[in-house]
C-alpha cells in the first residue's frame, strides 16, 4: 500500500500543474450542482397542497407557513452559498493563505520566545487566525439567519446577549482545544515519517473517544443546563424501556434547549458501558408521555440495531482514507507553489489544500452517508413500531412537523443529496400510518419552528 501511495504522489507532483484552477473549478462546479438541486427543491416548495398522507393532519394554513419558511431558507441558502463562493475564490486569487502564514510567523518573531517560533507554533497561530477570519466573514449571515429569518417565523429565542456570549465561549473553546490537538497532529507527522497516516489514524480514534467522554462533562454545560429528570411516569417508563432493551442507562437528563430555540429532540451519549439520555424540555412540554417514550424507543433503536457502532466504524475507515491520501499530497511541491508557497511547505496548509482537492469525493461520500442514514432512520422507526409505539411515534412525528414547520415534501434528488433523515410522508408510509382523528398539537403564544434536517428530525 505504501508503495502505491508513493507512486501516486510522484505522478501527481508535476511542475506547473494547474492546481489552483482545478480546486477553484471543483468548488464552482459543486456550487452550481447544489444550486441546480436547490432550484428543483424550490419548485416543490411552491406547491399549494400537502402530500396525501398529511392531508388530514396538516391544515392549509400550517402547510402554507411551512412552504413559505422553506422558500425563505432556500433563498437565504442560495445567497449565502454565493457569498461563500466569492470569498473562497478571493481567498485563493488574492493569496490570502501565504500572507496569513507570513503574518503568523512575523507575529511570533516579534512577541514569542525563540522556542515558540517553529512550524508547530506558527501553525497554531495561523489556524486560530484563519478561524477568526472565517467567523468574521460569516457573522453577518449568522446574525441575519438568527434575528431576521428565524425571528420572522417566530421561533428564535436567542437574545443578542446570548448570541454574543455563545460566540465568545465558542472562540475560547477553540483557543483551548485547537493548540494541543494541532500540536499532536503535526508532531505525529513530523516524527513518524512516510507511514504517519497509521499513527494519525490512531490519534484521531483516541481523540474521538476523548471528546465523547469530556463533551457532556466540560463542554455541554458551557452552553446548556442539564437537570435530572423528575420522578414520575415519564422517568419510570423510560427506565423500564431501557431495562427491557438492556441499555446501560446511567442517568436521565432534561436539557434547557428552549432558551435558544424551539427544537424538540432527544438523544443519548456516553461510553458503551455507561450511557446518558437527554430529553429537550420542549419535547416534554409539547408531547404526551407515551409520545416522548416512543421518540426514545426510536433513539434506542439506533443503539440496539448497532447503528452508532457502525457509524463509528465507518468514521474510522473515512479517517484512514483521508490520512492515507494526505500522504500523497503532503510533499507535493506543485500544489504548494500553485498557492504561493514557493519556499515553505507548511503541513497544515497542505492539509487545507488537500481537503479542497478532496471536495468532489467528499460530495460522493456525503451522498452515500445520507442514503445510509435514511436507511437507519427507517430501521429505528420499525424498531419502535415492533415495541408497540406505532401510533405514538407517528403522532409525535406529526406534532414535531407542525410545530417546526418542517419540510413536508421534497424533490428526490435534493433529498438524496442533502437530507440525512427521510421526510415525514415517507416515514408515515413506512409505519403504515392511517389517520383516524386529527392529531392535536399543544400550542404556544407563537408558532415555533425548528431546523428541518439532522438530529432535530428524530
Amino acid at each position: 500500500m505504501l508503495e502505491i501511495l508513493q507512486r501516486l504522489a510522484r505522478f501527481l507532483d508535476r511542475p506547473l500543474f494547474p492546481w489552483k484552477r482545478l480546486i477553484i473549478g471543483f468548488s464552482v462546479a459543486q456550487f452550481l450542482f447544489e444550486g441546480f438541486l436547490g432550484v428543483r427543491q424550490y419548485g416543490v416548495l411552491k406547491r399549494t397542497k400537502p402530500p396525501k398522507v398529511l392531508e388530514l393532519e396538516v391544515s392549509q394554513e400550517v402547510f402554507d407557513k411551512s412552504q413559505a419558511y422553506g422558500r425563505a431558507k432556500a433563498k437565504f441558502q442560495l445567497v449565502n452559498n454565493l457569498i461563500g463562493q466569492i470569498e473562497n475564490i478571493a481567498l485563493y486569487q488574492l493569496d490570502i493563505l501565504p500572507k496569513l502564514w507570513s503574518w503568523s510567523g512575523n507575529l511570533l518573531l516579534r512577541f514569542a520566545p525563540i522556542r515558540f517560533t517553529g512550524e508547530i507554533s506558527q501553525s497554531i497561530v495561523f489556524i486560530l487566525a484563519f478561524m477568526l477570519l472565517n467567523q468574521a466573514l460569516s457573522l453577518p449571515s449568522s446574525i441575519y439567519h438568527t434575528f431576521v429569518l428565524e425571528e420572522k417565523f417566530g421561533f428564535n429565542k436567542q437574545t443578542p446577549q446570548l448570541f454574543v456570549t455563545d460566540m465568545i465561549k465558542s472562540n475560547l473553546l477553540g483557543v483551548v482545544l485547537a493548540p494541543p490537538i494541532l500540536a499532536g497532529f503535526l508532531a505525529i507527522i513530523k516524527k513518524t515519517g512516510s507511514q504517519f497516516f497509521y499513527y494519525l489514524w490512531l490519534f484521531g480514534a483516541a481523540l474521538q473517544v476523548f471528546m465523547i467522554t469530556i463533551y457532556p462533562i466540560a463542554i455541554l454545560p458551557l452552553f446548556n443546563k442539564l437537570s435530572p429528570l423528575e420522578e414520575g411516569k415519564l422517568k419510570t417508563d423510560v427506565e423500564g424501556l431501557a431495562k427491557k432493551l438492556n441499555f446501560p442507562l446511567q442517568e436521565l437528563y432534561v436539557i434547557d434547549g428552549s432558551k435558544r430555540s424551539a427544537h424538540s429532540n432527544a438523544y443519548f451519549f456516553g461510553l458503551p458501558w455507561k450511557k446518558h439520555i437527554v430529553i429537550y424540555d420542549t419535547l416534554i412540554e409539547k408531547s404526551e408521555t407515551q409520545e416522548v417514550v416512543a421518540v426514545l424507543a426510536h433513539e434506542l433503536g439506533h443503539w440496539s440495531l448497532g447503528h452508532t457502532t457502525k457509524l463509528f466504524g465507518i468514521s474510522q475507515v473515512h479517517f484512514f482514507y483521508i490520512f492515507s491520501l494526505f500522504s500523497v499530497f503532503i510533499n507535493n511541491n506543485s500544489l504548494y507553489s500553485a498557492f504561493g508557497f514557493n519556499t515553505q511547505h507548511p503541513i497544515i496548509v497542505g492539509f487545507l489544500l488537500f481537503s479542497d482537492v478532496l471536495g468532489p469525493m467528499d460530495s460522493v461520500i456525503k451522498l452515500l452517508m445520507n442514503i445510509l442514514s435514511r436507511r437507519f432512520e427507517f430501521q429505528a422507526d420499525a424498531f419502535a413500531d415492533k415495541l408497540g409505539y406505532n401510533a405514538e411515534l407517528a403522532r409525535s412525528l406529526i406534532k414535531l412537523q407542525i410545530q417546526n414547520l418542517s419540510t413536508m415534501d421534497a424533490d428526490w434528488a435534493f433529498a438524496s443529496y442533502h437530507f440525512s433523515h427521510p421526510i415525514l410522508s415517507e416515514r408515515l408510509k413506512a409505519l403504515k400510518w392511517e389517520s383516524k382523528e386529527k392529531v392535536e398539537v399543544k400550542s404556544d403564544e407563537k408558532t415555533d419552528v425548528a431546523t428541518t434536517t439532522g438530529r432535530d428530525e428524530l
